[in-house]
């Protein structure tokens, strides 16, 4: 279970080679180790995930997770509480893809949406089965800003991210009948190995300062954040922006 405090005793990160999940699993290691479940493909970055938070101090069970395969998800998250119930799960997963490929080649716009939605929805159905079983849960969704108007730059991938935010949104209010609770995480642009290589915009983040807020999120009973905060300023003029004046923004 989650303490007064907001620190739960265990924690199932669903793409736990993220480098914001790993952020959040090193962050909530630093007030207590907690069993966690690094669920990813099976590569060397699960291996030091997994070294890594062995070395501060928690139990680590690594499971492999294909997002590719949603119908394998259930039997992940079952495996994943086969040892005790899971008190946070971080959905984590997903890409950015080639943004005007994503829109002219089939297989790369199905592949996009696969891994940042059908993959993420199935995630979230089994994870609802499983705070429905326990009485007791928080689901963190990582969504992202991009998702609150489609932009031209990355339209596919935001789509994408509107479809997530939209299902987690409302699976938060479907649970809290249920003593479950979801949060979900807008960032803005975070500088991480996804985004490597691309130009940093302004009010970009880090996967460190992403997990110190969905830490403080989750202990305050939150079901929704911004990172920075910020952001959420930014985006509320960017979704009422007229379509023209909209067009002709640089991005």
């Amino acid at each position: 279970m989650i303490d007064a405090l907001g620190t739960p005793q265990s924690l199932l990160l669903l793409g736990g080679t993220s480098d914001i999940a790993v952020a959040i699993a090193t962050e909530y290691a630093r007030r207590r180790p907690l069993r966690v479940v690094v669920a990813a493909r099976p590569s060397s970055r699960r291996d030091d995930t997994a070294a890594t938070l062995e070395a501060a101090g928690c139990t680590v069970e690594a499971l492999d997770f294909e997002a590719t395969r949603p119908e394998t998800h259930r039997a992940v998250v079952e495996q994943a509480a086969a040892d005790g119930d899971i008190d946070i799960a971080v959905v984590a997963h997903g890409i950015l893809g080639d943004p005007e490929q994503a829109w002219t080649d089939p297989a790369a716009a199905i592949q996009l949406a696969e891994v940042n939605y059908v993959s993420p929805v199935a995630c979230g159905v089994a994870l609802a089965t499983q705070v429905r079983r326990q009485g007791h849960g928080v689901i963190v969704a990582l969504s992202s800003v991009a998702g609150e108007r489609a932009r031209r730059s990355n339209f596919a991938y935001g789509s994408t991210k509107a479809g997530m935010d939209a299902f987690y949104s409302g699976l938060g209010t479907a649970l809290r009948e249920h003593g479950g609770r979801v949060l979900v995480v807008r960032p803005g642009f975070v500088r991480s190995k996804m985004t490597e290589g691309l130009d940093t915009p302004p009010l970009s983040t880090t996967p460190e300062a992403v997990a110190r807020a969905v830490v403080e999120g989750v202990a305050s009973g939150a079901e929704l954040i911004w990172v920075p905060k910020p952001m959420r300023w930014v985006m509320t003029v960017v979704r009422h922006l007229p379509r023209p004046v909209f067009r002709r923004l640089p991005f």
